[in-house]
């Protein structure tokens, strides 16, 4: 049966089993392909998401949950997505670059929910987000270099 999808502001009309992980209805059916796969059981944060605005893990969330809902990846846009954009550009944070939407959208995640995070409160929200590389402390950086940013545009 066709359910509808909201994904960065867009309705998507999808017909796939409702237990199907939102990750591949993203990925394979609506061809939104920053989102990664990486684990499959909800472990490296690579598949994040926001769903209503709660980071969300969809190699393990069932399509049928997303339903009615307003789903944001990579791909979408908001004010703090913008900065941490342009922090991450500034600071070279990717090295090979394949954890960095998860790690976007986690770090958007905390932004949207605190305003001037410390390091303490960078580190636990992006404790869910592995980077195989190692780029933890420029991650850090770039999530400070993204506040000041929006700070200077206010």
């Amino acid at each position: 049966m066709n359910k509808i999808l909201s994904i960065n502001g867009k309705l998507y009309t999808i017909d796939i089993a409702d237990d199907t992980p939102i990750l591949w209805a993203i990925r394979d059916f609506v061809g939104l392909t920053g989102t990664k796969f990486g684990c499959g059981v909800s472990q490296c944060g690579a598949c994040s998401i926001l769903i209503d605005g709660v980071l969300t893990k969809s190699c393990s969330m069932p399509f049928s949950y997303a339903v009615g809902k307003e789903i944001t990846t990579i791909e979408g846009t908001s004010e703090n997505l913008e900065f941490l954009r342009e922090a991450w550009n500034d600071g070279n944070v990717p090295q090979c670059g394949y954890c960095q939407s998860g790690q976007l959208i986690a770090a958007t995640s905390l932004l949207d929910k605190v305003e001037n995070p410390t390091d303490k409160d960078i580190d636990n929200a992006m404790s869910g987000n592995i980077c195989r590389c190692g780029t933890y402390s420029r991650i850090r950086k770039a999530i400070h270099r993204a506040v000041e940013l929006k700070n200077q545009s206010i």
